[in-house]
């Protein structure tokens, strides 16, 4: 249970670290992004291993790591900026 966790955090700071070197002018703080996809694993982790017992740990990765890429993509701003327009406009 320890190991799993363990990895399903590496699996998660590594997926944060690889959207802040693809996608850093688009993300806020790198300290927010890294510990956003660390809790993110983590939560996934605990999900999938509730809801399918200790024997599936593969699948309880993968949905560490689903639930990692999804709390990331949150962050996510748009790339241009936006136009606001006037309501009369």
């Amino acid at each position: 249970m320890i190991l799993e966790a363990l990895g399903s955090a590496l699996l998660g700071l590594a997926l944060a670290w690889t959207a802040t070197h693809r996608l850093a002018h688009r993300l806020p703080s790198r300290p927010l992004v890294l510990s956003t996809g660390v809790a993110g694993a983590l939560f996934g982790d605990f999900i999938t291993h509730t809801a399918l017992d200790a024997a599936a740990i593969p699948l309880s990765l993968l949905g560490a790591l689903i639930v990692s890429a999804a709390s990331l993509s949150l962050l996510v701003r748009p790339a241009g900026r936006m136009r606001r327009r006037s309501v009369t406009a």
